[in-house]
């Protein structure tokens, strides 16, 4: 099932938080942060917070660790490993950033499941610090797309998948997120795809307040089983 592109958003997707909020709640940075929320871009603000964390002796290592403690709804990781067996392509496109999605996903066995995930990128510098940078560089011209934050439109990486298959190669994309962020490349979607939206989640809302602009099909979740059994549905509807 080459043909089949299932797409994740990460967090509150994956996993059932927000892998940055995560961090900066659970190694005691939320005061400093919310100090400096409204004067800093949120990419900055994360870099800022990886500083913040060197300069107190925590290492790469203890974030690691940290993030291997967030929550992931059951049914998640069954719910990959199946799409994964079944022939799919699967891929992410967060928010987050590279650091986080990857240490999360191998922790738990699924890394090597996604041929591709395109996110904020981020590096271990040669002090030791983790570094974190936004995937569209603020330095170039803006992206254009005004539903989506300065540093990433998901919609435009949806397109850049479809210009990379042959014209002989058909692909049908299932996407599955939360967000705002995530209602910009359901607007890419056609009429043969899927939009999985959690239910009650700001993606979900703008979906059902917007229904018209919508060409895909809508199956919505509301926990990991859920997901499991409507993406592994569609994929076998999709396959017959």
């Amino acid at each position: 099932m080459a043909g089949i592109v299932v797409i994740f958003d990460f967090d509150r997707t994956i996993i059932d938080s927000d892998s940055d909020n995560w961090v900066v709640t659970e190694m005691g940075l939320t005061p400093l942060f919310n100090e400096l929320r409204s004067s800093m871009p949120w990419n900055s603000l994360m870099d800022r917070m990886m500083m913040e964390l060197h300069s107190q002796g925590k290492t790469v290592s203890d974030i690691g660790e940290c993030l291997k403690r967030a929550f992931i709804q059951p049914g998640i990781i069954t719910a990959i490993k199946s799409a994964f067996a079944l022939g799919c392509d699967l891929r992410i496109i967060s928010d987050a950033n590279q650091f986080f999605v990857k240490t999360i996903l191998q922790h738990h066995g699924v890394l090597g499941c996604f041929s591709h995930i395109s996110t904020n990128p981020s590096y271990v510098d040669e002090e030791g610090k983790l570094r974190i940078f936004p995937y569209h560089d603020l330095n170039l011209p803006p992206h254009g797309c005004n539903l989506c934050p300065s540093n990433m439109c998901k919609g435009f990486v949806i397109d850049q998948i479809r210009v990379s298959a042959s014209e002989s190669e058909r692909r049908r994309f299932i996407y599955i997120g939360d967000g705002t962020g995530d209602f910009c490349p359901s607007l890419k979607l056609r009429s043969e795809d899927f939009v999985m939206p959690r239910k009650d989640f700001p993606l979900w809302k703008h979906i059902h307040s917007n229904k018209k602009l919508i060409k895909a099909q809508i199956h919505e979740w509301s926990n990991g089983e859920e997901l499991e059994k409507a993406l592994l549905h569609i994929i076998n509807t999709i396959s017959t």
